[in-house]
């Protein structure tokens, strides 16, 4: 994996940028009647998606077709669902230092293990749409070591999503067209320079949607539950094994 040469760091990432074009809007109407990519039925306004692997495109596809693809099996590899699972890792395990060796310039990024690049990669989004940055493969290592929950994400369609931007810290694990959807808001409402206040607010919207639908876990793996008081704040307690 360390042996493929990485793209220099402030690479654009052009597969990403067309990604990032079919990545899902959050919206109340459609603009106008979508369709299964695979069968042309038509799609509800919340569907799923699919990936093509290797030419890194997203695909609506209908209820029938996703649950047909809902399988490692299927698509032989080709097309991958994109789940729909997002988890909220409580007490993941970043320092400074790590977090330097990761080379990561910014303050907000994923990391996704790239079938077509063969390694895990790490992009950050701006104006001008992702980039990828030079990712050390040892500082990784380090970090799934730290974080062994990182060891269940799916290759191509999850992503580690670190959000450390303006003092706040929190690390989910997110379908990938979640990633795509956060990098369209920077190209889409980035405005002076940093970013502005409609970037911004939409950005915590977007964090607090997946705080709604995420599970909480230990970086372990294990699933975390709170304690203490109806309104769902207190001490997170381990369950299961």
């Amino acid at each position: 994996m360390s042996g493929d040469a990485p793209l220099a760091a402030g690479t654009s990432a052009p597969r990403l940028q067309r990604l990032i074009e079919r990545a899902p809007a959050r919206r109340e109407q459609p603009a106008e009647e979508e369709r299964c990519e695979l069968c042309g039925e038509p799609v509800s306004l919340e569907h799923r998606h699919l990936l093509d692997v290797e030419q890194q495109k997203l695909l609506c596809a209908c209820r029938a077709c996703s649950i047909l693809f809902d399988r490692r099996e299927a698509g032989g590899g080709h097309f991958r669902l994109i789940p729909e699972r997002c988890r909220r890792v409580e007490d993941f395990a970043l320092s400074a230092g790590l977090w330097e060796e990761l080379r990561i310039p910014v303050e907000l990024a994923f990391f996704v293990h790239s079938t077509p690049l063969a390694r895990v990669a790490a992009f950050y989004p701006g104006p001008m749409g992702p980039t990828e940055s030079l990712l050390r493969m040892e500082a990784w290592g380090e970090l799934v070591a730290a974080n062994p929950v990182l060891g269940d994400l799916e290759r191509d369609t999850e992503a580690l999503l670190v959000n450390r931007a303006r003092g706040g810290e929190s690390y989910w694990l997110v379908p990938v067209d979640e990633c795509y959807r956060l990098a369209g808001l920077f190209r889409s409402r980035w405005r002076g320079f940093g970013g502005g206040a409609e970037l911004w607010a939409a950005i915590d919207e977007f964090f607090a949607a997946l705080a709604r639908r995420a599970i909480l876990v230990h970086r372990d793996g294990s699933r975390t539950r709170t304690t203490g008081g109806s309104d769902g704040k207190g001490d997170l307690q381990r369950t299961g094994g």
